[in-house]
């Protein structure tokens, strides 16, 4: 006599489970989720680890975007590079959110700027110390981005084929030493005016337009008013711009290159 077996009913939790999965390869397999990941993501639907997928994973991902393929084992040593670049990146970012902080308290004129200033230090909470951050991280992201040069240089990082990439370097590390420069004349004290004085003058001195890039520099003939609204603008809007547009060049070349380049 032949036995009859039941089929067992699902569960509930098994059910859910199921439905899940359904909901799941569902979305998966649409075409907004088709054009959201791209073929080779690890969400994509029939995904499989293998040597062409992880190549997919690395060049489609935005946060793997800095790194090839292909790592060499050298550029993972922190001793071999320092963090340099990384360092000075963070820096500009912790630059940029202090000094969103800072603009809130400080008016660009002549007769306000050091009175700002002094509020920001005694009367705003936590002002000295996020004021005491923005210079201090100015300071060392002058340090870290020559430094960075430097270990570049000494390697031998600005050879074929990134001779492009040392040629941003370079403007990179002038900008820097602009927006340094601009930010130490915001609070207007005389230290600020002298440094304007001497500024202006050195560019007066440019070869064919010196004195047309004086008269932009100082919005007239003399030092006023204009003159600091100018180089506040500079400062919050014109070289951080420009800084990451070229860091962006930077960072693509250092991928489009191979990475971090070997010892010598």
């Amino acid at each position: 006599m032949a036995k009859t077996i039941e089929k067992r009913k699902p569960s509930v939790p098994e059910r859910l489970q199921d439905g899940l999965n359904n909901a799941i390869d569902k979305t998966q397999g649409s075409q907004a989720w088709a054009s959201i990941f791209r073929p080779g993501s690890i969400f994509r639907k029939g995904y499989t680890d293998s040597p062409r997928n992880r190549s997919y994973v690395i060049m489609n991902s935005v946060l793997y975007h800095l790194h090839p393929v292909k790592v060499k084992r050298h550029a993972v040593k922190v001793s071999y590079t320092l963090c340099l670049g990384g360092l000075s990146f963070f820096l500009f970012i912790l630059l940029t959110v202090t000094g969103i902080f800072l603009m809130f308290f400080y008016r660009p004129t002549a007769a306000a700027a050091w009175a700002d200033i002094a509020t920001l230090q005694t009367s705003v909470a936590f002002g000295l110390l996020v004021r005491n951050m923005h210079r201090w991280a100015a300071h060392l992201m002058v340090l870290s981005v020559f430094l960075h040069m430097a270990r570049v240089f000494y390697h031998g990082a600005y050879k074929a084929p990134r001779e492009f990439n040392w040629v941003i370097g370079i403007i990179l590390l002038k900008l820097t030493l602009l927006l340094s420069f601009t930010g130490y004349l915001l609070p207007w004290d005389q230290l600020a005016l002298w440094a304007v004085t001497v500024g202006t003058n050195m560019m007066g001195f440019t070869p064919v337009f010196g004195d047309q890039v004086r008269f932009v520099l100082l919005g007239g003939n003399q030092i006023g008013a204009e003159t600091l609204l100018r180089w506040y603008v500079l400062h919050v809007l014109l070289l951080p711009f420009v800084i990451v547009i070229f860091m962006a060049i930077h960072f693509w070349r250092v991928r489009k290159d191979g990475g971090i380049s070997g010892p010598l």
